[in-house]
């Protein structure tokens, strides 16, 4: 009887010292360097998400913990944080933010047990693959056909320059066939394409002059939003007026606040709707600002809508299900501002928005 009572007692200590253990996610992102402005702002969203999770009591009475890694832009360090994460046996990562760094680490995800998520990652390159990649947001098709339709018919724009930029090629050279491929469709032509990397290629002031050589009706930049800003710059030197038209990876705050008066007239198609003035989205703002002490913008609000979605599926999932296959099963989530669907490939479905900067802010033209 001592023995059977002792056994209960460990049983009782061990079951609480479990229960009492928090549940771990991963995040990776570029935090510093060139792109940190997306990754901060994704972290950041995460953050927010499992701090509000945690205040209203965690996932079925254990508290979240989300575990932190810099990537740096860089596969080896991606490479590596991946394996710490993947060795403290953490089912999923919400990340990465670009294309480039999923694709690196891809095969080192596909031999564990863990899933990525990403906020932001659009590359074609992953769609329609059985996977441990999912995400929130649709593919660069999605985007840059999108923009490209708007480009020709409410815009009127027949020829097209595009810059962009090979450090991050996965995801720009599918925004960019994507956009020339529905553009030219129309009717459009794209009359040249010039690529450079990040980091490494700074003559943008050469860069802007060729591209306006051929006197295009808009130039493209398909660039993270620091380079961006200073190819804007450039561009508007030459020509004050020239219209000019963005992927979406560029259009964070910090675009135009570097921008500055370059940026006025940008026209970006993107996720999310910035004069939403819905409860939900709203609310989210809010706590953002309050949290953080700046705007959140798409990467914010994709970080949230990425730990939202993980967060619903570790909270529901059944007994003996894996993540990946809890979220395929409820498939539809409710993020920030819209209905995110999950297909079985772990591609998801949202609405997107044509958006130009006006008066030094984003506003939604449809």
């Amino acid at each position: 009887m001592k023995r059977f009572a002792s056994l209960l007692l460990i049983l009782l200590v061990v079951a609480s010292c479990t229960k009492g253990e928090p549940v771990r996610i991963g995040f990776l992102a570029g935090i510093s360097g060139r792109v940190a402005d997306l990754g901060v702002a994704g972290r950041n969203g995460a953050m927010l998400a499992v701090e509000q999770k945690n205040s209203s009591g965690g996932v079925n009475g254990r508290q979240v913990e989300l575990v932190i890694r810099d990537d740096e832009q860089n596969p080896v360090t991606a490479g590596k944080a991946v394996s710490e994460l993947v060795t403290q046996k953490i089912e999923l990562i919400i990340g990465p933010m670009t294309s480039n760094i999923a694709m690196a680490i891809l095969p080192q995800i596909n031999s564990s047990k863990t899933i990525l998520l990403s906020p932001t990652v659009t590359s074609t390159a992953l769609t329609g693959k059985d996977d441990n990649f999912l995400r929130v947001i649709d593919d660069t098709q999605y985007y840059a056909t999108k923009s490209a339709r708007y480009q020709f018919q409410k815009l009127g724009y027949h020829t097209v320059s595009a810059i962009y930029d090979q450090s991050n090629s996965t995801y720009t050279e599918s925004w960019l066939k994507d956009f020339v491929q529905e553009f030219e469709r129309l009717g459009g032509k794209v009359v040249q394409t010039r690529p450079f990397r990040s980091g490494v290629d700074s003559a943008f002031s050469e860069l802007a002059r060729e591209v306006l050589a051929d006197r295009p009706d808009v130039v493209l930049v398909i660039s993270n939003a620091m380079d961006a800003a200073l190819i804007y710059q450039q561009v508007r030197k030459i020509s004050p007026r020239e219209p000019l038209v963005a992927s979406e990876w560029a259009a964070t705050e910090r675009f135009i606040e570097l921008a500055g008066s370059a940026a006025e007239g940008a026209v970006i198609s993107q996720f999310i709707n910035r004069n939403d003035s819905s409860p939900r989205y709203t609310a989210f703002v809010n706590a953002y600002r309050g949290r953080f002490g700046q705007e959140p913008g798409f990467a914010g609000l994709a970080g949230y809508d990425a730990a939202q979605v993980a967060l619903d599926a570790l909270t529901h999932r059944n007994s003996g299900e894996s993540l990946k296959e809890a979220i395929i099963r409820i498939a539809n989530f409710q993020g920030a501002q819209q209905q995110i669907r999950i297909d079985r490939f772990g591609d998801a479905k949202r609405a997107s928005f044509i958006t130009e900067v006006r008066n030094g802010s984003y506003h939604t033209l449809e």
